[in-house]
């Protein structure tokens, strides 16, 4: 999908993206691209939602699935380049 911004730089989102990611977005510069990051409306709400399983969990356990997450994530960049 692709998009172009108007003469006052405004870039139309179609409504299939709004409807599934929402109206308000963060932007996100690197040096060769931008994101757009989709905002919750209620971002506390978001927040409680994505940690529901962490509420029984105990710090230990917590940072050994961040660990493990982290090094998943880092071997799934490596294997990118």
């Amino acid at each position: 999908m692709s998009a172009e911004t108007d003469r006052q730089g405004r870039l139309y989102i179609p409504k299939e993206v709004r409807k599934k990611y929402g109206e308000k977005y963060h932007i996100v510069t690197y040096e060769d691209r931008i994101e757009l990051i989709p905002v919750a409306d209620d971002p506390l709400a978001a927040v409680q939602e994505a940690a529901g399983g962490l509420r029984d969990a105990s710090i230990e356990e917590i940072r050994e699935n961040v660990e493990s997450e982290a090094k998943a994530n880092a071997g799934e960049k490596d294997s990118d380049r």
